[in-house]
C-alpha cells in the first residue's frame, strides 16, 4: 500500500487550515480571547445574585495561593479559598453572619503578627467590620476596636506617620461626610487612635474613594480623595501624618461624580499618575460627564488634567476600575467596570490599551470575553493559578462575580 506524501505547498495549506480551525476554536467562544479566559463557570462559586461591591485577592492561610475576600452589600461578607490552581470554594462562617451595607474591603497586617487582617466599611447601616487573621484562614472579630460609625465608602490602609504600622483612612458620605484617620497604636499594634481632628483638614465633602500614595516623591504617603460632588482633593503629608492641601496641585476642568480613584504610572516616567472613574449619576438621569479623567504627574506634587489627549470619550458609568498589563508589553492598561446609566443596565467590562506613553484606546472586543457582562463593580488583580501571569477578579451588583484567567 502506498502512503500519500504531502507536497510542501499542500502541507502549508493544510497547516494553515489547522491553525485557522484552532484559533476559531480557542477565540471564537464567548468566554475566550487571546488575552483572557473567563473561567467563572468552573472556578468560582456560582451565585448570580451576589452584591459584591469590592473584592480582594490575598493569601489568608499561608499556602502561597491567592484567596478571595468579598465585601457584600446586604449580605454577610465572604471568603473563597483557592486550591492552588485557581479553583475556589466558599468557606462559610468566617465573617459575621449579618447583612450590612458593606462597600469596600482592604487588607494589611494591622497587629504586626505576620498574618493578614481585614477591614470592611459599610454605608447605609454604618456597621464597619475589623478582623484579625490567625494565619490559617480563620479570623477574630475585633470590630469593637473601630472608633466610629459613618456612611463609609472610601477605604485605604497604609503607614502615614512612619512608625512601620498601617493606619486606616475612611471616606464618608451622608449627613456627616468627610474623612476619618485612625492611626495604629504603636504601643498596642492592632488598636487604633482617632487622629482625624489633629491630622486632617476640616473637610465635609461626600467622599467615595480614597487612595494613599507618594504624590510628591518625598517618601511618605499623601492622600487623594474622589468625591461624588466636586471637587476631588489632594492632600500632602508632612511625614508625620498631618495632611494639608496645596493650591493648584489638582485642578478639575469640569465637575465630576467620581466613584473610584486609582494611582499608577501611565507614561512610564517613574512618577505616579491619577485616574478618576466617574458616573453620569448614581442610577438616575444623566447629570455629569462620566468619561474617566487622568491627571498626569508633572513633579513637585502638581498634577495636570490631560484627559482630552489621553483617554477616549465614552458615556457609560464606571463604579470601579483597576490596571493590569494584559498584553504584557511593560505598561499598565486600564479595566473599566461599566454600566449604562440610565437605566442601570449591565454592560460588557471594558478595556483600554496603553500605547506605552500613557495614551489609551479601546480594546474591549479584542481583550474581554463576550460573556463578561455584568453590573460590574470592584476589581482585584493577581496570579491565582501560579503561572506568573496576572488574572482579573471582578465583583458585581446583583450579578455573578467573575474570574478572568490571564493568558
Amino acid at each position: 500500500m502506498n502512503n500519500q506524501i504531502l507536497k510542501p505547498s499542500k502541507l502549508g495549506f493544510t497547516a494553515l487550515l489547522l491553525l485557522f480551525g484552532m484559533e476559531t476554536c480557542l477565540y471564537g467562544q464567548d468566554n475566550e480571547t487571546a488575552y483572557f479566559s473567563d473561567i467563572t463557570e468552573t472556578s468560582i462559586p456560582l451565585d448570580p445574585k451576589t452584591h459584591a461591591l469590592d473584592v480582594v485577592l490575598v493569601d489568608v492561610n499561608g499556602d502561597n495561593s491567592l484567596d478571595i475576600v468579598l465585601a457584600l452589600e446586604n449580605q454577610p461578607n465572604r471568603l473563597y479559598i483557592n486550591d492552588g490552581n485557581g479553583n475556589f470554594t466558599w468557606k462559610k462562617g468566617v465573617f459575621a453572619d449579618a447583612n450590612h451595607d458593606t462597600e469596600h474591603v482592604r487588607v494589611a497586617d494591622m497587629d504586626n503578627d505576620g498574618f493578614v487582617d481585614v477591614v470592611f466599611v459599610a454605608e447605609d447601616d454604618q456597621n464597619h467590620e475589623y478582623y484579625l487573621g490567625n494565619g490559617d484562614g480563620t479570623f477574630r472579630n475585633v470590630s469593637d476596636r473601630l472608633l466610629g460609625k459613618s456612611e463609609g465608602n472610601g477605604l485605604d490602609i497604609g503607614d502615614v506617620n512612619g512608625d512601620g504600622l498601617p493606619d486606616i483612612v475612611i471616606g464618608n458620605t451622608g449627613d456627616k461626610p468627610g474623612l476619618f484617620l485612625w492611626l495604629n497604636n504603636s504601643e498596642k499594634p492592632g488598636f487604633l487612635i482617632d487622629s482625624t481632628a489633629e491630622l486632617l483638614p476640616d473637610y465635609t465633602s461626600q467622599s467615595q474613594s480614597v487612595k494613599l500614595f507618594d504624590a510628591d516623591g518625598d517618601g511618605d504617603l499623601d492622600l487623594v480623595v474622589a468625591n461624588e460632588a466636586p471637587p476631588s482633593r489632594l492632600y500632602f503629608n508632612d511625614g508625620k501624618g498631618k495632611f494639608t492641601e496645596r493650591e493648584g496641585s489638582l485642578v478639575e476642568r469640569e465637575p465630576l461624580h467620581s466613584r473610584e480613584v486609582i494611582v499608577f504610572d501611565a507614561d512610564k516616567d517613574g512618577k505616579p499618575d491619577i485616574f478618576f472613574a466617574n458616573l453620569t449619576s448614581n442610577g438616575g438621569n444623566k447629570e455629569r460627564n462620566s468619561r474617566g479623567r487622568i491627571f498626569m504627574n508633572k513633579g513637585d506634587g502638581k498634577f495636570v488634567d490631560e484627559t482630552e489627549e489621553r483617554i477616549p470619550d465614552y458615556d457609560f458609568s464606571t463604579y470601579a476600575t483597576n490596571v493590569i498589563d494584559f498584553d504584557r508589553d511593560g505598561d499598565m492598561d486600564i479595566i473599566l467596570s461599566a454600566l449604562k446609566i440610565p437605566p442601570f443596565e449591565a454592560m460588557q467590562v471594558q478595556a483600554l490599551r496603553n500605547d506605552g506613553e500613557g495614551r489609551f484606546s479601546f480594546a474591549t472586543e479584542e481583550v474581554i470575553p463576550k460573556v463578561t457582562v455584568e453590573r460590574a463593580w470592584g476589581q482585584s488583580v493577581g496570579d491565582v493559578n501560579g503561572d506568573k501571569i496576572p488574572d482579573l477578579l471582578i465583583g458585581a451588583w446583583g450579578d455573578q462575580v467573575r474570574l478572568l484567567l490571564g493568558k
